[in-house]
């Protein structure tokens, strides 16, 4: 099984940044200046994200351009509300990769407080994706009024956004958990 630090991980999410561009020249060919204005976001973030390279491990990169790739393709050709399940998987994991991410940045330092405390760490990165998944609703609610299309399709579709949203930022604290001991362990080691 390969390590977190895997280069191969990085390698893959430069691909990934790769394909965003490709389809930020589609939609601009196609005159989509809402979806080309969504994936050069996307694109920007990703290229920005992978520059962390010694803060995070590169399979994080990986999750993070693969989330980028997933919101960019609803985005700029409104996948959101058409039949099937792109909307919750689009949740599920984009929250994951953010939480995946910010939490292991932010809380990295700090594993050795959270060291005896490990339901806290769980439950204090999990509650950061949780809110994280919050602002992303507000946020959808909020482009309805601006976008022409429509991303929100009422109350069922916010609350089950939340519930993704919440088990991906669960999911994601507990690979924290996981990769921030795995990160120790190593550090140990080095000693």
């Amino acid at each position: 099984m390969r390590n977190t630090n895997w280069e191969g991980y990085r390698t893959i999410a430069w691909g990934g940044v790769v394909l965003l561009a490709v389809g930020l020249v589609v939609v601009v060919v196609q005159a989509n200046w809402i979806g080309a204005a969504f994936l050069a976001g996307f694109l920007i973030a990703a290229v920005a994200f992978i520059k962390l390279e010694d803060r995070l491990p590169t399979l994080f990169d990986l999750v993070f351009v693969s989330a980028a790739l997933l919101n960019a393709a609803g985005c700029a050709w409104n996948l959101y509300n058409k039949p099937g399940i792109y909307d919750e998987v689009a949740h599920f994991y984009t929250i994951f990769a953010i939480t995946l991410a910010v939490g292991f940045a932010l809380y990295r330092e700090l594993m050795g407080s959270f060291s005896g405390h490990r339901i806290l760490f769980v439950i204090t990165i999990a509650s950061l994706g949780i809110a994280l998944g919050a602002l992303w609703e507000i946020a959808e609610w909020s482009a309805d009024f601006v976008v022409p299309m429509q991303i929100v399709s009422g109350l069922f579709d916010t609350i089950t956004d939340l519930m993704l949203d919440s088990a991906g930022a669960l999911l994601a604290a507990l690979l924290n958990l996981w990769g921030l001991n795995e990160l120790h362990r190593a550090e140990k080691a080095t000693r």
